[in-house]
């Protein structure tokens, strides 16, 4: 018995020194590291889009990683804005929300991207929002506002970011920058594209590659058919940045963001949600595709904090959300504002409602949605805060599990949680991965993928 167990214990301690072998090679072979974050992306958001958009048991592709762990994403000041949880994931610190790369002693924080470019590979950003919004500017720029904008842009192509796609052409502007950042791109060797027709005809061995589709954030996926436009999709963006960056023979990091998963939560959209979430999922599809091909790649995909708190509620109207082919914020533009802007007018509320939503409003429903959409001083608000007022009335009536506005409203974040969110990962060294962590120590096994 004694010499059972005493063989048992040797070939436990053979099999553990394999594994630690086995684990050194892999985070060894790493070549490429593809880091997909949903923004906003919680459990929630995951499991409304394979309900809505399949059923009760369908699977979306990010789910079939084999490798899975959970992230908690709090900031130094609790619940998280993207700044500060883009921050911990780039660089390995919590900082205050608000901060790109920075602490509050205004120190300069180092990201994974930055030590990526000290190891000679290729570097890349994508974002459905800006190109320099909180999540992508973490691992390209330090700055003590998330706000600053042109500044982030200006040391993103001073940095020699080797692909950037998404939205934000007016940060790259001399009126946000102080200079002309496309003609400087242009300049120092970047291909530069402006539509998805443009994307399509790049080809991978011209070298840097900046494409800027639009002066904003990116459009909706559901609004693009009606706003007339011609933008790559995320799945699109992510493959060309695949195919330039795989050029390197030094490998490359790609960070590749589906941010307005983030904005439709924010509005209660839940069909906006499920299409943003199948267009980041199919990004996610690109990425195991290279990944399978390629054994020295590294995929994870998850999220920098949860949005709204996302469930599926058992009452839930699929039907009836579903049909709804718009953004909330493409119907606030078609609404008719008062001569006075205090609201808009109430055949202009209903007509909306009933057209894109199929709801009926009372006049009482119009005169309390007119008082939501005014501001502390009695102004219309932004647009996509109309839009924000307009998805929650459309999840209230169609039972959708959703924070209601009045948390949101008193939330400093606009209705982030501190809900922990997924981790999948897969390939060389996704193993590493699994179990609990907190963002900064999600951060700390991204840069050990990457050393030898």
């Amino acid at each position: 018995m004694f010499k059972k167990s005493k063989r048992l214990m040797l070939v436990a301690s053979l099999f553990l020194v394999f594994a630690l072998i086995f684990t050194a090679a892999a985070q060894a072979e790493v070549k490429n590291v593809i880091l997909l974050i949903g923004d906003g992306l919680g459990i929630g958001q995951i499991d409304m889009t394979r309900y809505l958009a399949g059923d009760k048991d369908h699977e979306l592709e990010l789910m079939k990683l084999p490798e899975t762990g959970i992230m908690m994403t709090s900031s130094t000041e609790g619940v998280t804005d993207s700044a500060a949880a883009g921050t911990a994931m780039a660089t390995g610190h919590k900082v205050y929300n608000g901060a790109i790369a920075m602490n509050k002693n205004g120190a300069e924080l180092d990201s994974v991207l930055d030590f990526a470019q000290v190891r000679n590979k290729a570097t890349g950003v994508i974002s459905t929002n800006t190109v320099t919004d909180a999540t992508p500017a973490a691992f390209i720029a330090s700055v003590e506002d998330r706000g600053m904008g042109g500044e982030i842009a200006k040391q993103a192509i001073n940095n020699g970011v080797d692909v950037m796609l998404g939205g934000g052409r007016e940060d790259f502007m001399e009126e946000e920058a102080g200079e002309d950042l496309i003609a400087k791109a242009k300049e120092n060797g970047y291909q530069y594209v402006s539509d998805k027709t443009q994307l399509n005809k790049v080809i991978a061995m011209d070298g840097k590659l900046l494409g800027l589709f639009n002066d904003s954030y990116m459009n909706y996926i559901k609004d693009r058919d009606d706003v007339g436009s011609n933008e790559p999709s995320m799945e699109a963006m992510t493959k060309k940045a695949i195919e330039v960056l795989s050029e390197d023979e030094d490998g490359f990091f790609l960070m590749a963001e589906g941010a307005r998963i983030d904005h439709a939560s924010h509005a209660a959209d839940i069909p906006g949600v499920v299409a943003e979430t199948l267009d980041f999922d199919a990004s996610v599809k690109a990425a195991m595709d290279f990944a399978e091909e390629n054994g020295d790649t590294l995929v994870i995909v998850t999220a920098d904090h949860e949005t709204l708190g996302f469930s599926v509620t058992e009452p839930i109207n699929k039907e009836a959300l579903m049909n709804i082919e718009v953004s909330p914020e493409y119907m606030a533009a078609q609404m008719t504002a008062k001569e006075n802007g205090s609201g808009y007018t109430v055949d202009s509320v209903k007509s909306v409602f009933e057209e894109y939503a199929g709801i009926s409003l009372t006049d009482q429903e119009v005169a309390e949605f007119n008082q939501n959409v005014l501001d502390e001083d009695g102004d219309l608000k932004y647009t996509y805060l109309v839009g924000w007022e307009i998805g929650s009335v459309i999840a209230k009536e169609y039972q959708a599990g959703v924070l209601n506005r009045e948390v949101r409203a008193n939330s400093s974040t606009g209705g982030h949680t501190l809900n922990s969110v997924p981790i999948f990962a897969y390939g060389a060294g996704a193993e590493v991965f699994n179990g609990m962590m907190q963002n900064v120590e999600f951060a700390d096994l991204l840069f050990k993928s990457m050393r030898p």
